[in-house]
């Protein structure tokens, strides 16, 4: 049996809430259903999605499949990472400042300088920006001969 974890709709006509559960991929949308595992309330701001994590894991290593929008309420929820082994999407803190090794003098001016080598293709187009843009290119040109010479007839 292939099991999916997809939201059913709920709630009244125009009015849509969602469960998410655990069901045979060979059923309809709102049919049979193993398990629910959470709530989803697109229509409150912000959002409400309340999913039991440990068991969308459970399903998600016995083989369960999420479809694409489930897959990002667990992302939010925080269940994938739990899945995925990864660490938990933790406040961006700010970095903390590096100290810098003390740098001897004498050793630093005998390094030798390495320039980068410069890309061919930038000085290229660099000139290119720098042409003068009062002179046409040829088919610039003999496009406006052409429509010139239509003009008079």
């Amino acid at each position: 049996m292939a099991v999916k974890l997809r939201l059913m709709r709920m709630g009244k006509k125009k009015q849509p809430t969602y469960r998410l559960v655990a069901a045979d991929s060979r059923k309809a949308r709102n049919g049979r259903i193993i398990e629910a595992l959470g709530f989803y309330d697109p229509r409150r701001d912000p959002s409400v999605i309340e999913i039991d994590n440990e068991k969308a894991v459970a399903w998600l290593r016995n083989g369960a499949q999420p479809t694409e929008r489930v897959e990002k309420l667990l992302k939010i929820s925080g269940a994938w990472e739990d899945f995925r082994g990864e660490p938990a999407a933790a406040p961006a803190a700010a970095p903390a400042p590096v100290e810098e090794a003390p740098v001897d003098e004498a050793t630093a001016e005998e390094a030798p300088v390495e320039e980068a080598p410069v890309d061919e293709a930038t000085a290229e187009e660099a000139a290119v920006e720098e042409a003068p843009l009062d002179e046409a290119p040829a088919e610039d040109a003999a496009a406006d001969e052409a429509v010139a010479a239509e003009e008079e007839e």
